[in-house]
Order: C-alpha cells, then structure tokens, then sequence
C-alpha cells in the first residue's frame, strides 16, 4: 500500500509556491515537443511549425480543458465564480492568495486542441490527416505524465481497495461518498484511477510509434488520431464506472457521454475510410503506376499501328511538314 499523502508545492520562489501538477504538465509539453519534431522530421514535413503550432493548441487546450473542468465542478466555484479564472482562492480573512494553476478537463482540450489543430493546418495549407498522426502519439505522452500530477493533488481516485498499489487520500481531499469518519485515514486505501489511465496513454504512445513506423501499412493518414479517440474513449468510459461525485447528465456521468462520443466518431470514420470498396494509399499508388503504364502501352500501340498504315508517327509527321517548309499542324 502507499500510504504517503504528498504537499501539491514542489517548492516556492519567495511568495510563489510551485505546484507539482504543473511541473507535470511542463514535463509533458516537453515530451510532446520532441515527439512532434521526431515525428514530423521522420515524414518530411516542416519542423519550424512545430513551435508556432504547439503553443497556439496548447493554449486551446487549456481553455477548453479548464472551461470543461470548471462547468463539471461548478459548485466549488458557484461561490466565488473568480476562482475559476485565475488561479487563486479566497483566504478565511476574505484577501486573495495564488493556488496554482490546476484542475483541467482532458476531453475538453482534447476537443478544442483538435479544432485550433485543424484552423491551423488550414492557415498554413499542410495536410491536417498528417500533422494529425503526427500528433496522436504525443497527445498520449501527454496524458501519461500530465496525470502524474493528480498523485500530488490527491485527486482522480476510485472506490476503496485492498490491492498492493492502493493509495491513501487525507481527509482534506475525500469526495462526499468516503468521509474519514467510515473510511479511516489509516486503514483506507484508494484505485489511482490516474495511474490507469497514465499506463493506458503510455502502452498507447507505443502502439501508436510502433504502427506509425511500420515500413507498409493499411493505415491511411489520419487513422492515428482516430485510433486515439477510439483508445482514450474506451479508457476513460470504463473509468469513470468507478469514479464518485462525476458531473451528470440525466444520471449519466458526462465525462461517458463525452467518451462514448469519441468512440463512435473515431470508429465510424475508421469504418468509412476503411470500409469496402475504399482503397488504402498504397492501393491508389499501384493503380496510378498501373494508370501510367498503361497510358505508355496505349502510346506505342498507336506509334506502332500508324507505321504499320504507312503513315507516319505523330512526331514524324511534324518533322516531314518542316522538311516540305509546310506550317506545322
């Protein structure tokens, strides 16, 4: 069991605390970054974009993943409603003190990364199904050290457990449904929830690498980022099976909704790019050198049959014309 409750600060610079959750996320955006420059290197796409569009999605992320959390979790901030802005929280004495930046919904900045994405592709004329497999692998690196960053916050944990990796939640941090009054501190251990689904992004960043590099595949551009919403979907709609206090919609937790959305898009575009009758892009490129050769057999095949009438070819017959100082055809 793991019975250490940690300090959300990492340190502080004079006044100013350092939270271990954006340590996290600033590790995280720091992996995604070489993830991009390997992979848009390794496809002969532009590296010098990887700068410009990193940081303008981030900052979409950000706000669509901080709009989503503060809607599921409005009630902590119906109070004070400018806590929700800034990263700041009202002392007993009714001043104001940093709190640090944290709290963000992941399928929030999923949806408003993937539109800033897409504007940004087409702003620049690239290919988005490109820079979006591009992009696949590192949303999961993402997510796999981003959530580490819920171990300091205590947060993102499931149902009590007697398993080796239970972790313990101080009484400060308990949802409603676990009060330390019949889950005692010293003998209650928790699921991470925020471990399962930073080894799911992490086992998905690998399968994505793996299948991006495979020399021949039947993958079509494009098919990584939809593997992904397929995959993150699937994890996170069986997750939040265990989770307490989940913001709902007619009983049903959103974050589902919101997962099984992902789900269906993702798989019903695999089905339709992928379906009978679809060509994979190594199928258009036999086609295409067969549509070429083709065209050249066509050509001889005239050549050859005009010989044999006692015409000249196309080409012969424009040089005999200038022979006869007669105007070209």
């Amino acid at each position: 069991m793991i019975d250490i409750t940690p300090d959300p600060v990492a340190f502080r610079i004079g006044a100013f605390p350092v939270h271990w959750y954006g340590i996290m996320y600033a590790v995280g955006l720091t992996a995604v970054y070489f993830i991009l420059m390997r992979e848009a290197r390794r496809r002969g796409q532009n590296v010098e974009l990887v700068g410009n569009g990193l940081l303008v999605v981030a900052i979409a992320a950000l706000i669509g993943g901080r709009l989503y959390h503060v809607i599921d979790q409005w009630a902590v901030y119906a109070a004070d409603p400018i806590t929700a802005i800034l990263p700041i929280t009202r002392q007993p004495d009714g001043s104001y003190a940093f709190a640090g930046f944290s709290g963000l919904g992941v399928p929030g900045g999923i949806i408003t990364g993937t539109i800033a994405a897409w504007f940004l592709t087409r702003r620049w004329n690239v290919s988005f199904a490109t820079w979006a497999d591009i992009v696949a692998p590192a949303l999961f690196a993402m997510q796999a050290i981003g959530r580490l960053g819920n171990f300091f916050n205590q947060e993102l944990y499931g149902p009590p457990t007697t398993l080796p990796w239970g972790i313990a939640i101080d009484c400060a941090h308990r949802v409603a449904a676990y009060p330390c009054e019949t889950f005692p501190l010293a003998t209650t251990h928790f699921h991470p929830l925020f471990l399962y689904e930073a080894l799911s992004g992490l086992i998905g960043m690998l399968v994505l690498l793996w299948l991006a590099g495979r020399p021949r595949t039947r993958l079509v551009p494009g098919d990584l980022l939809l593997i992904f919403f397929v995959w993150y979907g699937t994890t996170r709609f069986l997750l939040e099976f265990m989770r307490s206090g989940n913001w709902t919609f007619f009983g049903i937790p959103t974050a589902q909704i919101v997962s099984a959305g992902f789900i269906v898009v993702g798989l019903a575009l695999l089905w339709y790019r992928h379906g009978p009758g679809r060509p994979t892009d190594e199928d258009a490129e036999e086609e295409g050198s067969e549509g070429a050769e083709e065209e050249g057999s066509e050509d001889a095949d005239a050549d050859a049959d005009a010989a044999t009438d006692g015409e000249p070819a196309p080409d012969d017959a424009a040089a005999t014309r200038a022979e006869q100082g007669a105007p070209p055809a």
